[in-house]
């Protein structure tokens, strides 16, 4: 193959596609997660890990923006929303940790 895989890897990081695909592994990785808990009772599923999920797509779409030349706004956004979904996914792991530390009374 003429020029090797570095041209296509420009044009991937280029027009925003390494993102996109990215995200689709992401996606992936949630319905696998999805159906490993809700057909074999097996792993976090989604109730545990969503925040995290959501905080990753959206660090990809800031990427994919700022590759693609969008307008700093949105890319700012992007930034914004993924902190808040971190800051979330921070809360719910600590009241997860305060909960399981609380000994249950005994009868």
């Amino acid at each position: 193959m003429p020029g090797g895989v570095g041209p296509l890897l420009a044009a991937a990081f280029q027009s925003g596609l390494i993102a996109d695909l990215i995200v689709l592994l992401l996606l992936a990785e949630a319905a696998l997660l999805w159906w490993l808990k809700a057909r074999r009772d097996v792993g976090p599923g989604l109730g545990a890990v969503w925040p995290t999920l959501v905080s990753g797509v959206l660090l990809l779409l800031a990427i994919r923006t700022a590759l693609t030349g969008a307008y700093w706004g949105v890319t700012a956004l992007l930034l914004g929303l993924a902190g808040l979904s971190h800051l979330l996914d921070l809360a719910l792991r600590a009241r997860r940790e305060r909960l399981r530390a609380t000994p249950t009374p005994e009868m």
